[in-house]
């Protein structure tokens, strides 16, 4: 550096932090905003189409888009503490009407036990219908966010 060249700012949390989210953080955030728009496009159309049939999962499908958002918005701000939240919600979510979804898919309004059915939501059968990514995904997130340290600690 030549003494008319500025000094070059250090990032406050070190140069891995100061990439607008490489590699697996950007794969991450991808994933997740498809999985935003697939959610929510289904429910909005169960809702708008056959509502009566099953409120319950279809409420449950909006929600799940409403959660995906979300942790695509803090993803990829890195909005560490609302990706915890939000993931951890989405994780408790898929485990529990996974579960409902095959034991008990009476209590859901679920006709059947088929994950690409007419009532199916997209936690159902812990996301038979999307590949299992709804189940694989948030664990894949709290890895993820468990494995980067948090600014806070890498600043001290």
């Amino acid at each position: 550096m030549s003494r008319s060249d500025p000094p070059q700012a250090e990032s406050p949390v070190g140069p891995d932090a100061a990439r607008s989210g490489g590699g697996v953080g950007r794969v991450l955030v991808a994933v997740y905003a498809v999985l935003a728009i697939a959610a929510t496009g289904r429910s909005v159309f169960q809702i708008i189409d056959r509502f009566s049939e099953a409120p319950l999962a279809f409420i449950l499908s909006a929600a799940a888009g409403a959660i995906y958002l979300v942790a695509t918005v803090a993803l990829a701000a890195r909005l560490r503490r609302l990706a915890l939240v939000t993931i951890s919600i989405e994780l408790a979510g898929v485990l529990i009407v996974g579960t409902l979804s095959l034991l008990a898919p009476g209590i859901l309004g679920l006709h059947s036990l088929d994950p690409f059915g007419r009532t199916a939501t997209v936690w159902s059968a812990y996301g038979a219908g999307y590949l299992l990514v709804p189940l694989v995904l948030p664990v894949l997130g709290l890895l993820y966010l468990r494995r980067r340290p948090a600014a806070a600690a890498v600043r001290a």
